[in-house]
């Protein structure tokens, strides 16, 4: 039995290793460090716009009014010029990185540069809505104050409404697209080859010129097409989008991605980067709606805000304890080692040096206290005790601190440091079974040696 336990291990954690190093996923993970700069800018010039709902103080609003709060055009147009592109540097990075790596393991004359204007190209395609009207294709055109569309083109006070965070899902599938079509034109050598005396920077471009037409051509007929049939490639990639976003919104579907994240932990497997990779999309999508009216919990960053505060498991409260209370020197010492990483959501050091891995007398906690942690954070500001996320903090940002940045509110601050607190009474009592056990064994042993 022990041995197809093993096994079952060892094919899994191969299986789930495999997937984690795939070309996708890795372009994926580039994508979704690249809008960590433009989510914090943007992130800076939307709480200067929120401040008076920040901070309720007698006084503050009128004072704001007359003095920062006459410049808030400006600070939306900066965060229009970063969250309002959001589609276009996702996908973007995506589509680069994923040329890049093509470029490298398969040794093709890829430029990922190409890749990257390949893409912008085929994703501006399906960016005009257009419909089939007396046997001809035509802009949509329409002046509703809720829907305004010129041209074909869908805006509002944000820019461009389907190269924002909406636009995330159906720019990472032309993306990935765009590569294939680009890596097969080149792999079949389909491209206008220059002579040696030719710049490099001609020679790409001429390179990428049959590609290109490819890229059009394909991305055009599957819009036409779908186009004739009443739709476009943006809406029919909208509808899964749309439909995995509503499940991973409500509270079973959250609970589900925790503890997905923390059952591949288990393992030994970074669950948060496996799982991200899935509903990073989605969450940037969510905290674009909030700011602009929606109500999503599952928006920016709940994880690191509200649920897996210290690290993955919870593990914020229980690093302290183990730093001033645990009497096993085994623990003592990693929790000093841990305490000051924990603080940054770092806790690599209790993973694997507790360990938590593999462990099965730590599984329950490690899995259960974020899912407590989660519930709480949940339902408190669905319930419209704390604000909605409408910001995506840095996800090493202290405890406190990160629920005060993402919800623009000293209740979320509150509410941070509550669901810490939360996840280490689940904790507890199974950390101070296994310290008063590991005490024991460190006892033996020294009496053992006298």
């Amino acid at each position: 039995m022990a041995d197809q336990s093993e096994s079952f291990k060892d094919k899994f954690s191969n299986a789930i290793g495999i997937f984690s190093g795939s070309r996708f996923v890795r372009a994926i993970m580039a994508a979704g460090y690249s809008v960590i700069t433009f989510s914090i800018v943007g992130a800076i010039f939307l709480i200067l716009t929120v401040l008076p709902q920040a901070f309720p103080i007698p006084g503050f609003a009128a004072w704001y009014a007359g003095t920062i709060g006459r410049f808030s055009n400006m600070f939306q147009v900066i965060y229009n010029s970063t969250m309002g592109i959001l589609a276009l540097v996702f996908s973007g990075t995506f589509t680069y990185t994923y040329t890049k790596i093509y470029r490298d393991e398969e040794s093709l004359n890829l430029d990922p540069l190409n890749g990257l204007m390949l893409f912008l190209m085929a994703m501006f395609i399906t960016v005009p809505q257009l419909v089939w009207k007396n046997g001809s294709i035509q802009f949509v055109q329409s002046l509703n104050k809720l829907n305004v569309i010129g041209g074909g083109y869908a805006v509002s006070t944000s820019g461009i409404t389907r190269i924002a965070s909406v636009g995330i899902f159906t720019g990472l599938v032309v993306g990935w697209l765009t590569v294939q079509i680009y890596r097969l034109t080149i792999k079949h050598n389909w491209q206008i080859k220059m002579p040696d005396s030719v710049p490099a920077g001609v020679a790409n471009s001429f390179s990428a010129l049959i590609p290109g037409f490819c890229v059009a051509f394909v991305v055009g007929a599957i819009n036409l097409a779908l186009i004739m049939a009443g739709t476009d490639i943006f809406k029919v990639l909208y509808i899964p989008f749309s439909f995995i976003s509503n499940i991973a919104d409500t509270w079973w579907g959250f609970l589900v991605i925790i503890f997905l994240i923390h059952l591949l932990w288990w393992f030994g497997i970074h669950g948060a980067t496996i799982m991200s990779s899935f509903y990073t999309p989605i969450v940037l999508a969510n905290m674009a709606a909030n700011v602009h009216g929606a109500n999503h919990f599952f928006a920016g960053d709940p994880m690191n805000a509200f649920v897996i505060i210290g690290g993955s498991g919870a593990t914020l409260g229980m690093a302290i304890w183990l730093s001033f209370r645990a009497k096993s020197a085994q623990l003592s010492s990693i929790g000093k080692v841990e305490l000051v990483p924990a603080i940054f959501n770092i806790n690599e050091p209790i993973l694997f040096g507790l360990p938590i891995v593999y462990n099965v007398q730590l599984a329950v906690p490690f899995i259960c206290a974020p899912l407590v942690s989660g519930i709480v954070g949940y339902f408190t500001v669905t319930s419209g005790i704390v604000k909605k996320i409408i910001v995506q903090q840095p996800w090493p940002t202290p405890v406190g601190l990160s629920g005060f940045l993402a919800t623009a509110s000293w209740q979320g601050a509150v509410l941070s440091i509550f669901c810490a607190f939360v996840a280490f009474l689940v904790w507890y009592p199974f950390i101070r079974h296994y310290d008063r056990t590991l005490l024991k064994k460190e006892q033996a042993i020294a009496d053992a040696e006298k």
